[in-house]
């Protein structure tokens, strides 16, 4: 007899993000979108975004969907706070201890963990009117502390995802936050690494790989690269840690070898000024643009519009954009950085080179513009292969369902 897969039933949960919707964060909705398709009620709460300019038409639904606990400033945490008081002392005293053992950890002083707690009071009883039988977080930072402290105060069971690079580089208190928590997701097999150098060897069990995902209909909406395009497409914040000083080095290098080729910087963030001023520098204004953010729709028709994406970062998690190239059949060059090489073949699927070797980077990107139209089909294929089995969003959420299940069941 074949085996049949596993039914379980939908349950009301809610979702807990510092910031969403955010252009940034698509890996989000997309998960909770799918959680939805299955049957499960959820509930969207974050501290920010009410305000933030979105150009996907997704988020923007997104925004009607999700409360706001810092809508009306800090004295709408006040009367939370006070019934909190009234009604559970004991609990709240409690957290009030958690929340200067959990700022002996951290970078940030005690003022700050105890407005966390003011936070968790706000969402408990949003929580309770919604019948939430869970809440997951995503990041470890002081959105995954709120949610413990909801739960110390009466709320429901909790879980988050860890991302990476920040949540490990800096004291969040990581090791209690997964003691206290039903379970702990990392999105790739080293963020399930860097957890455990953080966690007591007793709470690593808790401690699960969900891969962020695509949707099928992302994963199957593209043909093969033809390799007549000259064009090449960075997507990320512009910011140090994605490496676009380095390519824009690069692409000086490449025009003064004589090759040609044009790069696109699909993206935003606090070191636009500085891009282009280096671009204007290294006279590239018309080989290197930077276009700021655009919507999934656009990101999607650029990378096809690419022969590949160049990604050459220094710090980083599992970035969402090589996932969404690959799936595209766009091969990639990128970098040795933490869950990267667990995507991303060198050689199969694209070119994998040391961060912040601009020898190697230009090379990769010279390798690239003369690779025949074959193997960059070849290389488009295999990546693709690569996301349908590791990314796509159906799957990965269907691992979050029997997550969210086997806590409800032994809760």
């Amino acid at each position: 007899m074949g085996s049949k897969k596993r039914q379980f039933p939908a349950l009301k949960i809610a979702y807990f993000v510092n910031h969403y919707p955010k252009v940034s964060h698509s890996f989000i909705r997309r998960e909770i979108l799918a959680l939805e398709r299955r049957g499960f009620e959820v509930q969207r709460i974050a501290l920010h975004g009410w305000n933030d300019p979105l150009p996907d038409p997704e988020d923007q639904a997104e925004l009607g969907k999700t409360r706001y606990v810092l809508r009306q400033g800090a004295l709408g945490l006040l009367f939370p706070t006070l019934r909190v008081l009234l009604l559970s002392p004991v609990r709240l005293l409690r957290a009030v201890r958690k929340t200067w053992h959990m700022s002996g950890g951290s970078e940030r002083a005690w003022p700050y963990h105890l407005a966390y707690l003011a936070e968790a009071c706000r969402i408990l009883p949003w929580l309770q009117s919604a019948g939430a039988r869970h809440v997951h977080a995503h990041f470890g930072g002081n959105s995954a502390e709120v949610v413990m402290y909801a739960r110390m105060l009466g709320g429901p069971p909790y879980s988050f995802t860890v991302h990476g690079p920040a949540e490990f580089q800096a004291p969040m208190g990581l090791g209690a936050k997964v003691h206290d928590a039903a379970f702990a997701v990392a999105i790739s097999s080293f963020g399930r690494s860097q957890l455990y150098l953080h966690c007591a060897y007793e709470d690593w069990a808790k401690i699960k790989v969900v891969h962020c995902g695509l949707e099928r209909s992302f994963i199957e909406g593209a043909d093969a690269v033809t390799g007549a395009s000259r064009r090449l497409i960075c997507v990320g914040r512009l910011c140090r840690e994605k490496g676009q000083l380095l390519l824009i080095e690069a692409m000086a290098r490449l025009r003064d070898q004589g090759i040609s080729c044009e790069m696109l910087l699909a993206g935003d963030g606090p070191m636009r000024s500085e891009c282009e001023r280096l671009i204007a520098d290294y006279g590239l204004t018309q080989q290197v643009r930077i276009s700021g953010w655009i919507s999934s729709a656009e990101v999607m028709q650029e990378i096809l519009a690419s022969r590949a994406l160049v990604l050459p970062t220094f710090d980083e998690g599992l970035p969402v954009v090589l996932m969404e190239a690959l799936a595209l059949c766009r091969p990639v060059v990128t970098t040795y950085v933490a869950g990267i090489p667990e995507l991303v073949r060198a050689g199969e699927s694209g070119w994998m080179i040391p961060a912040g070797s601009i020898e190697e980077l230009t090379e990769a990107l010279e390798a690239c513009l003369a690779a025949a139209p074959e193997d960059l089909r070849r290389m488009g294929e295999a990546g693709r292969e690569r996301v349908r089995a590791r990314h796509a969003i159906d799957i990965e959420a269907q691992k979050l369902i029997e997550l969210f299940s086997a806590s409800h069941s032994s809760a």
